[in-house]
């Protein structure tokens, strides 16, 4: 789509570094420059002022990825690239059948209302719950690492949604400011929200969950 609309050498594309790296790679495959962009601590998403920020002379587009279920503020995002001349794209998630989101929400909500220790996903503007991703807060320890060995010992399923910022990759690695992107690969954890997960199981996460809540007590 960046070669059909002309974009190419000489140009920059504003991209999210928080998540695929296959974003940033489609830039460079097009010969443009990918340049990054802070999200929203909440969506996870491009932030709007953040990519206004980010634009230049040179900026030809911007690539919004819409994260975990939750979309990211496209309308104020087209308002900006209509500002700038910049082409808007998305990158959306595969969408799961109605009756399957319905259960994951169901879940989602059992969730939110048992977990303790933990800060719960936003549930605001139809999150659909393709993964549920909790922080875990740090405090000059990697709480959020020891936090999930720790669940896994316990029979819990939870991945680290993000590992490393695209910024921080060799081939990508930039010198700018994303605090809003380095603490949520610092703190986000994915917990199973699977339709097919049994009452029994929610309530093992929940359990494990909640007595590991010593681990994010304060430094002092």
């Amino acid at each position: 789509m960046l070669r059909a609309a002309g974009v190419g050498v000489g140009d920059e594309v504003i991209v999210p570094a928080f998540g695929n790296v296959e974003v940033a790679e489609a830039v460079t495959l097009a010969g443009a420059l990918p340049v990054f962009a802070d999200i929203d601590p909440l969506t996870y998403c491009l932030d709007v002022t953040a990519v206004e920020a980010a634009v230049t002379a040179r900026s030809a587009a911007v690539v919004v990825v819409h994260r975990f279920g939750r979309w990211a503020d496209i309308r104020q995002l087209r308002e900006l690239g209509q500002r700038h001349g910049l082409l808007v794209l998305e990158q959306g998630e595969s969408e799961a059948p109605y009756d399957e989101i319905a259960q994951r929400r169901q879940r989602a909500a059992y969730l939110d209302a048992k977990l303790r220790g933990v800060r719960t996903p936003d549930g605001g503007d139809g999150h659909t719950y393709q993964q549920y991703v909790v922080r875990v807060p740090g405090n000059g320890r990697p709480d959020r690492d020891a936090f999930a060995r720790a669940l896994r010992g316990r029979g819990v399923d939870c991945r680290v949604p993000v590992k490393t910022p695209v910024h921080r990759l060799p081939e990508f690695r930039r010198c700018v400011s994303l605090p809003q992107t380095e603490t949520a690969a610092d703190e986000t954890l994915a917990l199973p929200v699977d339709a097919s997960l049994t009452k029994r199981e929610m309530q093992r996460i929940v359990s494990a969950c909640n007595a590991l809540g010593g681990l994010l007590q304060a430094a002092f």
